[in-house]
Order: structure tokens, then sequence, then C-alpha cells
């Protein structure tokens, strides 16, 4: 098993993001569909590994790696991730995880407090009551979102006179029971994907989704949702949810919640944020006052495996209310039984790994001022890029970042001044996508360091579809320095397309 080991710190050694290899070429060694009959011996397989795998694997621990949301872990979780498996605890229910599912429900109620600062009192009665939800751990942002919305329906919709509940006669019962046309969430326009996913997921499809417009720095209108709330009761629609995002996938913005939250109050809405990205800036006394209102929200969604420093696999959803999550219970004769401290009762997921330890353990080694340090340096880093880029004649930086993602372009030489002077035509632009395409891809298969591309709409051109260069900068080991040698890799490459 040392084997192992060394080939996984030979992987995070290398210089490189990853290998120059054709993906045509690359799926050619991945055509076996047969089982061998005895097996292979370990060495055999642990050559396949070297020679087939590590090469052609994505170094996101890479300083130069800032295209995603994805970045070094810290070695402390490297060296727990074999006793977390060892374990394999499935926290479903007590009888599969005992001590874990306590652990948990600390791990959660640390974020709670955080974000939502409620009493010493409010704690002590609830962060392991069997009947309080403060949250959910789960695989990742996508089921929190899906969590969130799932209980925001059931609430909505919940148990009456003549009706049975939504989880027993559907959707189109419990909108008829209510006297609704239709159910309805309302969310920016730069909503993650998985808000979709929600939106079928619970029901109501993804043409009831709708977006609210952003302004010209990509926050949610306050005057566009105001007529769409107007519009949805018109059409005497369920609101099931206002959503705010903290902190965009693309771009970094963070909606202004607390305008958000205070319309969510009044017009008696649910409303949830997400803070997949965007949470941990809770942490920080420089920045925190970016997620002002967000102790309003009924709900919020935290990915683990972005600026939490965690493994792949786990997000969390937090709740407000602890009797939330009592919307969608769920119980079996032989696990998550009524009145037990199964986690499985109010979750969306059946059995999961215990995850939880990864959290706990970052929460308690880290700190508040740990995590403070990495938020405050991700955002100076950044700012440090932006000032770089508006210096460079090549650049065009495309919106100011708000927190530590930043989108820019480049520029051919003969369409800097036009690009300057504010006048090019949509043709131009087009011509300027294709640059960045090829010079995105170009920087790509280099593989020396690796920028994310996207298409946006950026106000300045009338929203049309703009093609951004997107880094994201979290990685604790990303230096001034790389960040200079990227742009200028850029500049290089930009000599020869």
């Amino acid at each position: 098993m040392n084997e192992i080991e060394e080939l996984a710190q030979s992987f995070l050694l290398k210089s490189t993001i990853t290998n120059n290899i054709n993906l045509e070429e690359l799926k050619k060694d991945f055509s076996n569909s047969l089982i061998d009959e005895y097996g292979i011996g370990l060495d055999e397989y642990m050559e396949f590994l070297e020679e087939k795998i590590l090469p052609n694997c994505v170094n996101v621990s890479s300083p130069k790696y800032i295209g995603h949301m994805t970045s070094k872990l810290p070695d402390f979780i490297i060296d727990t991730s074999k006793l977390v498996t060892t374990l394999n605890q499935n926290t479903v229910k007590l009888e599969t995880s005992k001590v874990v599912t306590f652990l948990e429900k600390e791990s959660i109620a640390i974020l709670h407090r955080k974000f939502y600062g409620f009493s010493d009192e409010f704690y002590s009665v609830n962060i392991q009551n069997k009947k309080s939800t403060l949250g959910n751990i789960t695989s990742g942002g996508t089921i929190a979102n899906i969590t969130a919305l799932l209980c925001a329906r059931n609430s909505s919709l919940s148990k009456k006179e003549g009706f049975e509940g939504i989880d027993k006669e559907g959707i189109s019962g419990a909108l008829k029971a209510y006297g609704y046309e239709k159910a309805v969430i309302l969310g920016t326009e730069s909503l993650h994907y998985s808000i979709e996913k929600a939106a079928d997921f619970i029901g109501i499809g993804s043409n009831n989704l709708i977006k609210i417009k952003t302004d010209e720095f990509g926050k949610m209108s306050i005057e566009d949702l105001n007529q769409k709330i107007k519009t949805a009761r018109e059409e005497n629609a369920l609101i099931i949810s206002i959503i705010a995002v903290a902190g965009a996938t693309e771009s970094g913005m963070i909606d202004p919640i607390e305008e958000i939250a205070e319309i969510a109050k009044k017009e008696k809405i649910h409303l949830h944020v997400d803070a997949a990205w965007g949470g941990p800036i809770i942490f920080s006394d420089t920045h925190k006052d970016k997620l002002k209102g967000i102790e309003c929200a009924d709900s919020i969604t935290i990915d683990g495996h972005k600026q939490l420093y965690l493994p792949m696999g786990i997000g969390c959803v937090l709740f407000k209310d602890p009797t939330l999550a009592k919307s969608i219970e769920k119980s079996a004769n032989y696990i998550i039984r009524t009145d037990s401290y199964d986690l499985g009762r109010r979750s969306v997921e059946g059995s999961r790994p215990a995850n939880s330890i990864y959290l706990h353990m970052a929460l308690s080694i880290f700190g508040r001022r740990g995590y403070e340090s990495f938020i405050d340096n991700s955002i100076r880093k950044t700012k440090l890029m932006a000032d770089i880029i508006k210096e460079y004649d090549e650049f065009e930086l495309l919106l100011e970042p708000e927190i530590n993602i930043l989108l820019y372009r480049a520029i051919p030489i003969e369409l800097r001044e036009k690009t300057k002077s504010g006048t090019l035509t949509v043709k131009e632009n087009e011509k300027i996508n294709d640059y960045n395409i090829r010079l995105q891809k170009r920087q790509k298969e280099l593989g020396e360091s690796f920028v994310s591309r996207t298409t946006s709409k950026i106000k300045k051109y009338e929203d049309q579809g703009i093609v951004v260069l997107r880094c994201v900068i979290a990685n604790p080991l990303t230096r001034d320095e790389e960040i200079k040698e990227i742009l200028k890799e850029q500049i290089e490459i930009m000599g020869k397309i």
C-alpha cells in the first residue's frame, strides 16, 4: 500500500497540469467490456495506474490550475481519507454510524451558528435533539439545493383537512387542494444549473423556474424580482421559493441578499441562498458583510469541496427552522425508525459515508482564523490579477471581481483600440470570441497552466454572448508570481495563434 502513497505523492509533485494527449487516442485505452475471469495481481494493476491513469489525470492541486472550483486538499484530510474508508460508517442510521451521527450534528451546528447566530440556549436545546434538524450533510451542493427546495415545496403544501399531504397526493393534487394553477421558483439569471435539476426533481419543471434579470454587475434586479412576484400572483401561481446566489459559479457575484430577504419576508416566501461557493466568506471579518442578510434565509447551501477545502462528495444544507426538514421525513421498520437519531429520516439521500469527519476535522484544525486567512488571501490575489490585467493592452477586464472569481478576455492587436473606445461591432466581438477559444484551448493543450472559459452576457456588450476567460483563485499554494506567469504565458500564446 506504500506504493499507492508513493504514486499519489509523485502525482502531486508534477510540474504540469496534465499530459498533452488527444482524447480520441486516450479513450482507446478504455474500450474493454469484459471482466477478467480470475483477476490480475495488485502489482499489475499498479503498473496500469502508473502508466495509463496518473499521467492523464488533471493535477487540480497545481498552483497554476486556476480555472475551476477545485484545488489542493490539506495533507491531514488526505491522510484521514484512509481512516474514513476503513471505518466504513453509514450515516443513514445510528446502527451503522453511532458516534459519527452525533459528530455530524455537531459539525452542522457549528456552521449553523456561524450563519444564523442564535443563542447558547437555542443550540444547547437543538444540536442533539431528535426532533430538531439544523441541516443535512449531503454528497454535494446539487443535493443540498434539491433538499432545500423539496423542504420548501412540502412546507408550502402541507397536510390539511381534506388533503393528505403532497407526499401522498403529489404535486397536482396539492396544487388543486390549495387552489393554485401552478407552482414556480424565482431565481437570478446566474443560478447554478442544479436548480434546474431541482425544479425537475420537485415536479414543477424547468419552465416554471422563472429567471430574474441581473443588473450591470450581474446581481439580481430587485425591480424585476418585484415584477416577477406580481406576475406570479396574477397567474395564481404558488411561489415555492426565491433563490439568491452568494458567489455565482461563473462570476462570483453576490446577490443583494438583505433586500431580497426583506421582500421574501413581506411576501411570506421561502428564501433559499445558494452559497455553495461564497458561503465561507462568513469566516472573514473583512468580507463577511458581503453576505449581509443571509441570516434571514430559510435555507442555505454550502459546498465542502469548494472553499472549505474538503474532498469531493460533501456538501451541506442548513435550515433556519429546526423543524423544516420534518416536511420530508420518512421512516422504515428496519432503519430510520420514528423518534430515532437516524439521520436518514430527514434527508433526500440514504446511505452516505462518514464525510462529516472531514468537515469536523477541518473546522477544528483551521478554526475561523484559518478560513479567514484563506478567504482574505484568495480575494487579495484576485484583485491583484485584475489590476495586472488592467495594465496590459492585450487584455480586457470584463467585470470587477467581488470575491475570488475573475472574468476577462484576450484582445487581438488589431482590435485593441476599438475595445478601449467601446466601438466594437457584433462581428468584431465574434472574432474576439474565436480568438479566446483558440487561446484557452492552446493553453490547456500545453498543460503548464489552466484557466477555464465560458460564455457570458456582459451588459456593456448589450447582452451579446461574450467568450470570457474565467479564473478561480482559491488554491492557497497559488502565489502572486504564478498569477503573473499565467498571464505572460497567455501573451506568448497570443503571438502564435
